[in-house]
C-alpha cells in the first residue's frame, strides 16, 4: 500500500457522520490533576486501568471512530495482555498518537509560548506506527491579552504546526493539526473570532508551505467562544454563527473534517454549542468533535477509582458520547440530559 493510500485509509476511518475522537492523551501532570480531584493516586497502574476500562466500554465504536492516546498508554495493555492499540481496534476505532512535548516560553514574545518536539518527530513516529498509531495530534496554544497573541507566537506555531504535518504525512501518518486559541481570560467572543481568524490564515498559509495535502490532515480547532471571565457569555447560537463565519474565511473545503475541542467547556456545554453549529445549513467539511475531558469527566466521576463501578463508569462513557454524536447531526436536545 503506497503512502497516500495509507493517509486515505485512515482519513476514511475517521471521516464517518455521526462519530468524533476520544482525546484521552492527557500527560501524566495532568492526569494527576484529573484523578486528585477524585481522590485517586495517580500511578502507571491506576492510568492504565482507567484508559483500558474506557477503551473496553461496550458499543463505544459506535460514536467513537478515533482516540488520542499518550506515549504511556500506547505500550499499556488490558487485564487480558490485550494491547490498549489492540482493544481500540477491536471496536473499530483507529489508535492516534500525541507526539509534542508541550509548551515553553516563546524568546522575544511575553506571555506566548511554543509548542517543543520536532527535534527526532520522524524516528518516533516511525516507532509509533510500529506500535499501532495511524494518526498523530500535535497542539499548539494562544493567548488572549492586549499584546498577545503577538504576530511573532502566530507566525512561529504555524511553522511547527506545518513541519509536524509535513513529517506525518512523509510516513503515512495521518497529522491532526491542533491550533487552541484559549478561552483563558476576560475577552469577548468578538476577540476570539478576530484571533482564531488570524491563526487560522497563517496556520494555512504555513501547510502550503511545506506542502501538506490537506486532504488527508483532520483540523482540531477551538470554537468561538466568551472568554470565560467575559460577563456576557455566547449562548449555542451566536456560538454557531461566529464559529462558521470564521471557519468559512479561513479554513479550504479540502479539509475532510474539523474536530473542535472543548477547551475548558463543560460536557454539556460542549455538546450544545457542537449541536448549534451542527444545526446550520450543510457546510463543506464534516464537523466532528475531539473532546477529552467533555467526553471523560461523567466516567471519572462514576469510577472513583473503584473498580465496582465499572457499569457505571462504561455507562457515563457510552452515555456521552451517544449524546455528542447526536449533536454531530444536529438532533441533540438539553433535554436528553436529565434523561441520561
Amino acid at each position: 500500500m503506497s503512502l497516500r493510500d495509507e493517509l486515505e485509509s485512515t482519513i476514511d476511518r475517521l471521516r464517518c457522520v455521526g462519530k468524533g475522537i476520544l482525546a484521552a492523551d492527557e500527560s501524566n501532570p495532568t492526569m494527576a490533576r484529573r484523578f486528585k480531584a477524585i481522590d485517586v493516586e495517580s500511578t502507571e497502574e491506576n492510568r492504565r486501568a482507567y484508559r483500558s476500562m474506557i477503551l473496553s466500554t461496550p458499543g463505544l465504536g459506535e460514536f467513537i471512530n478515533g482516540i488520542i492516546m499518550f506515549e504511556e498508554t500506547l505500550g499499556q495493555a488490558d487485564d487480558a495482555g490485550v494491547s490498549l492499540p489492540a482493544l481500540a481496534e477491536k471496536q473499530g476505532i483507529v489508535p492516534g498518537i500525541k507526539v509534542d512535548k508541550g509548551l515553553r516560553p516563546l524568546a522575544g514574545a511575553p506571555g506566548d509560548n511554543v509548542t517543543r518536539g520536532l527535534d527526532g518527530l520522524d524516528e518516533r513516529l516511525a516507532g509509533y506506527k510500529d506500535q499501532g498509531a495511524r494518526f498523530a495530534k500535535w497542539r499548539c496554544v494562544y493567548n488572549i491579552g492586549e499584546a498577545n497573541p503577538s504576530r511573532l507566537a502566530i507566525s512561529a506555531n504555524a511553522e511547527v504546526l506545518a513541519r509536524y504535518a509535513a513529517d506525518c504525512q512523509a510516513l503515512g501518518i495521518v497529522p491532526i493539526v491542533e491550533p487552541e486559541v484559549l478561552m483563558d481570560g476576560d475577552h469577548s467572543i468578538e476577540r476570539c473570532a478576530e484571533v482564531t481568524e488570524a491563526v487560522q490564515h497563517e496556520v494555512f498559509n504555513a501547510l502550503h508551505r511545506h506542502r501538506v495535502m490537506l486532504e488527508y490532515i483532520l483540523l482540531k480547532p477551538n470554537m468561538i467562544v466568551s472568554g470565560k471571565d467575559h460577563p456576557h457569555q455566547a449562548g449555542p447560537d451566536e456560538v454557531a454563527r461566529q464559529t462558521l463565519a470564521v471557519f468559512r474565511r479561513s479554513v479550504p473545503a479540502a479539509v475532510p473534517s474539523i474536530n473542535f475541542l472543548s477547551g475548558g467547556q463543560s460536557a454539556e456545554e460542549a455538546t450544545a454549542n457542537l449541536n448549534a453549529i451542527n444545526r446550520q445549513s450543510p457546510q463543506p467539511w464534516q464537523l466532528s468533535f475531539s473532546f477529552g475531558r467533555a467526553l471523560q469527566q461523567p466516567a471519572l466521576h462514576a469510577w472513583l477509582g473503584n473498580p465496582d463501578n465499572l457499569g457505571a463508569t462504561q455507562a457515563a462513557m457510552y452515555e456521552r458520547a451517544r449524546l455528542n454524536s447526536l449533536a454531530c447531526k444536529g438532533e441533540y436536545r438539553m433535554e436528553m440530559e436529565a434523561a441520561a
